[in-house]
């Protein structure tokens, strides 16, 4: 018995099939195009429209999509107050892409937003948040960079969830990469905790966060891509920190990344006490 599905016998016949996969090709591509259209709707209203300034810093972000038009990320960034005048700075990377990875990403941020209001210490804030996002019951689990800087003392506490080391230079032409210990993404496991750096920023420069998309991808290993922007950060010698951001952004274009990519940079200017 011939088990094969006939073939069409007709020219008009073979056209009318081509016609209906074409159809259902064109349903599929709209469909995908809509998913991405709403992760990117998500995406654009969860991150913050503009960044506060503090006292002695000021501070630019820039966000490059997936080189996969339909591939929607997850990367995030955001700043917010803490308590008695401490600036919060972030930076995350949620796993996956979707409007699923979208979504997750905004709940990330809500929960550092909100733990940041009750608390100096960027380790609690990150314990906390870890907790509460696997309390939501999902799959996903996002990488974060949390930043604390009190402007009266120049002090700069650094928590690491899993995330990308911070970048930092000076206008004096010193730079490095800060391989500090960090702890677990967020919302891997339970009851982590997530120790912090502290660095007293006695001298003008700038810090610089960055998701994996930034430095690491088929082209450059993630050692050679952190030292690029590292370079950038030395060499910025006092420019606008969105000049600093949109160089920063371009290694991204260099790497072959196939992720999305964001970029913070925090231009710290006056020294302890300074007003």
């Amino acid at each position: 018995m011939n088990r094969h599905r006939k073939a069409p016998d007709t020219t008009e016949e073979l056209l009318l099939t081509l016609g209906h996969l074409v159809d259902q090709a064109m349903e599929n591509i709209k469909l995908q195009q809509a998913r991405a259209e709403l992760g990117m709707a998500l995406q654009r209203h969860m991150l913050p429209s503009e960044l506060p300034d503090f006292p002695g810093v000021r501070l630019a972000a820039r966000y490059s999509p997936s080189q996969d038009g339909l591939a929607v990320g997850g990367d995030f960034y955001d700043a917010f107050p803490m308590l008695d005048g401490v600036a919060g700075m972030a930076i995350g990377d949620v796993q996956g892409h979707g409007v699923e990875a979208a979504a997750f990403m905004g709940e990330a941020r809500a929960s550092l937003r909100a733990l940041a209001s009750v608390t100096l210490d960027p380790g609690h804030v990150l314990t906390c948040a870890n907790d509460l996002l696997i309390s939501l019951g999902t799959d996903l689990f996002t990488t974060c960079c949390l930043l604390s800087f009190t402007p009266s003392t120049g002090d700069l506490g650094i928590a690491r969830a899993g995330h990308v080391p911070m970048v930092w230079g000076t206008d004096a032409g010193d730079s490095g990469v800060s391989l500090d210990t960090g702890g677990m993404p967020l919302g891997v496991l339970p009851s982590q905790k997530y120790p912090v750096v502290h660095r007293p920023l006695t001298e003008p420069g700038y810090l610089v966060l960055v998701t994996d998309g930034v430095v690491e991808g088929p082209a450059y290993p993630i050692e050679e891509g952190l030292a690029e922007v590292a370079g950038l950060a030395a060499a910025g010698r006092g420019v606008d920190p969105d000049v600093l951001a949109s160089r920063v952004i371009r290694v991204a274009d260099r790497t072959g990344h196939d992720d999305d990519a964001a970029v913070l940079v925090v231009r710290h200017d006056s020294r302890p006490g300074a007003r």
